[in-house]
């Protein structure tokens, strides 16, 4: 007599869940009671939160602060009446930075002063009003000893400010 193919597929499994469930049981005790063990003396340690940090109030007063958005600081038009003439033609000696500029005399010509400022072995006679320097320097006066100049320079508030300044004249070293 021929058993079905069902029976024996049937008891085949429940002859292998029987082996596989009598292997698990003692087999990974040892490591069972050593995670148990090694769990109880494990607790989490959470840090306390900082201490929330108070900062002194600092009054001011609005009236005082400068307003940005005034339209003298929107309109460069408006930004300063010492606001130098860009569209006038440049001058020779405005390529030079007044570092590289030696007063080396003075002399009249027609009843005014004239000065001679040398820049890379070349003399120069400048007369005032004339513009030198590379700050929009505009020579104001010229004695024996010295030239005086006034300088519009920007500030960091977009403002031109007068700066004056002076060069002395520069003694001749003796020729040998």
């Amino acid at each position: 007599m021929r058993t079905p193919r069902f029976a024996v597929r049937a008891g085949a499994l429940v002859l292998g869940v029987a082996l596989l469930s009598a292997c698990g049981s003692d087999e990974h005790q040892d490591i069972k009671n050593w995670m148990q063990n090694e769990q109880a003396g494990m607790r989490g340690h959470i840090p306390p939160l900082p201490q929330i940090k108070t900062f002194p109030v600092v009054d001011f007063d609005l009236d005082k602060i400068v307003d940005p958005f005034l339209a003298s600081k929107l309109d460069p038009e408006k930004r300063s009446a010492n606001r130098p003439d860009t569209n006038r033609r440049r001058e020779p000696l405005e390529a030079y930075p007044l570092e590289s500029m030696k007063f080396v005399g003075m002399m009249v010509k027609a009843g005014k002063p004239v000065a001679l400022l040398q820049v890379d072995k070349t003399t120069y006679q400048v007369h005032v009003g004339n513009y030198i320097g590379q700050n929009f320097g505009q020579i104001t006066k010229i004695s024996d000893a010295e030239l005086t100049l006034k300088e519009l320079v920007e500030d960091a508030n977009g403002d031109w400010v007068e700066r004056i300044g002076s060069m002395q004249l520069q003694e001749q070293e003796a020729r040998r």
